[in-house]
């Protein structure tokens, strides 16, 4: 199976980067996914992650940096050794509030399509739950995105697409072509975890991951990356959550 990484966003309340670096590999781990905060220094960063053997092939960056600072980003990429570069989130004072705004969206992400895959890397959309709440016209946000960006490739984070009310089923089997990247994560039972977000680690949850991944498998998806947005114990989270994905 393709390696498993981890996005270290997971880790932000567990510095430092090095001490979250050798845990990772201790556990099994070989990638990482990059976030905003490991940039700030791309050259030490880049240290650590060849000082404990792991790789980052992964990356996400903000809708203002990929548009404003495209060589930034290109550089940043470059450092540490990157192949897909994703945009992983939109402000909620930035989110449009009907179709024409969520297709003009789209069409920005397109548009950093063209500069990013002409540097040779795979570029696309990570989602949350916000995209798939359909607006007042009936029309969802993630298909009108889809259909105004139609090069982009889509790291699909499975469980925020449930938290969304959708069935992930039914999107990866109408979409699934474009996924090039998975996020991994759990949704505990309802009432339980509330000091975690009501976040669970991958196998302690409700999300089905081994219907899942049977059908992920058949996907372009080269990257399975572990996540949870508010471990209370991130060594545990990524310990039991590569237990479980193996298994499959």
């Amino acid at each position: 199976m393709t390696d498993l990484s981890y996005q270290l966003y997971s880790s932000r309340n567990f510095p430092p980067l090095d001490q979250t670096l050798e845990m990772l590999k201790r556990n099994g781990y070989a990638q990482v996914e990059g976030y905003g905060a490991v940039y700030s220094d791309p050259i030490a960063t880049r240290k650590s992650l060849d000082a404990h053997g792991v790789t980052m092939p992964t990356g996400h960056f903000s809708i203002d940096l990929l548009e404003k600072e495209q060589q930034k980003v290109l550089d940043i990429a470059g450092i540490l050794g990157m192949k897909a570069i994703y945009c992983p989130h939109l402000a909620v004072d930035l989110r449009p509030t009907d179709a024409a705004g969520w297709s003009a969206f789209g069409e920005r992400l397109e548009a950093a399509y063209a500069t990013y895959s002409k540097a040779g890397y795979v570029f696309g959309w990570h989602n949350h739950d916000f995209e798939f709440k359909a607006l007042p016209d009936g029309s969802i946000p993630q298909k009108l995105i889809f259909d105004a960006a139609p090069s982009i490739s889509w790291e699909a984070d499975i469980a925020w697409i449930i938290r969304g009310g959708a069935d992930p089923f039914q999107w990866i089997e109408n979409h699934g072509s474009r996924i090039t990247a998975v996020h991994v994560k759990d949704i505990a039972p309802s009432g339980q975890n509330t000091n975690e977000d009501g976040w669970a680690d991958v196998g302690y949850g409700t999300v089905d991951w081994k219907a899942l991944m049977k059908i992920l498998k058949g996907t372009p998806a080269g990257y399975f990356i572990m996540e949870h947005d508010n471990p209370s114990d991130d060594e545990r989270f990524a310990r039991r959550s590569i237990v479980t994905l193996k298994a499959f």
